[in-house]
């Protein structure tokens, strides 16, 4: 099954459920996830070699006839859908999102029924989506307060500012406290010249080359890093 049809079949398995019975709108949730797919390559931006960004809010507009189906066969369950599948579009792709992913429908009285419109926004957030479900052989990962993110250029910048790869909404992080670089001889974590320091183990350190399972601390903001290698990667 190739990337398209498992990015349409995922929003199929809610259609074909019981309650999606009731949906007889002329837009079928497939050509929803087919356009936000679309939009999503379009708008891509690539920021630099290793990392290309994209739109992380969608919102459809329907047709009165089009909304009122929509809500009546639950707009939230479709909007998760949506979103899951863009996520999802985003790992095969290698996309990275600066926020989370979030889809809406308004409603337009000047659109026929069958007709939509998207429109998206890259906005920054807290936290972003991880583009893969489970850590990649070839790129660490890090864990913050639950949200996954992979590693996937040679330098992440971890901070409180909107200039950092990565944002934490911690009054005790700086606008860029840490540096994590990937190099060949292993991954090398950097205080940026922070108010309060990195930690590594509880440990304040000014720099650490990383280990699987690592804990760093920032502010009151823990991370988790993990090497991203199987078992056997490390025991080669």
């Amino acid at each position: 099954m190739g990337i398209l049809d498992k990015f349409e079949h995922s929003v199929e398995r809610v259609v074909n459920n019981a309650f999606a019975k009731a949906f007889r709108s002329e837009v079928k949730p497939v050509e929803l996830a087919s356009a936000l797919r679309r939009e999503v390559d379009d708008r891509a931006a690539v920021v630099d070699r290793d990392r290309t960004v994209i739109p992380n809010e969608f919102t459809i507009e329907l047709s009165p006839v089009d909304y009122e189906q929509v809500e009546a066969w639950g707009s939230e369950a479709l909007a998760d859908e949506l979103a899951a599948n863009v996520t999802e579009h985003a790992s095969s792709q290698r996309y990275a999102f600066v926020g989370p992913v979030t889809v809406t429908f308004l409603e337009h009285e000047d659109l026929e029924t069958g007709r939509f419109r998207v429109r998206s926004a890259t906005i920054r957030g807290a936290v972003a989506p991880a583009t893969t479900s489970a850590p990649s052989p070839r790129h660490p990962l890090v864990d913050i307060d639950g949200q996954r993110y992979l590693l996937t250029g040679p330098v992440t910048v971890i901070g409180r500012g909107s200039e950092a790869d990565i944002i934490v909404d911690d009054p005790g992080v700086s606008r860029r406290h840490l540096e994590i670089r990937v190099t060949p001889e292993g991954v090398v974590a950097s205080d940026l010249g922070s108010t309060n320091g990195l930690f590594v183990e509880g440990h304040q350190v000014p720099a650490a080359t990383l280990l699987d399972g690592n804990t760093l601390t920032i502010g009151r903001t823990r991370i988790m890093f993990w090497t991203g290698e199987s078992a056997d990667d490390q025991d080669q």
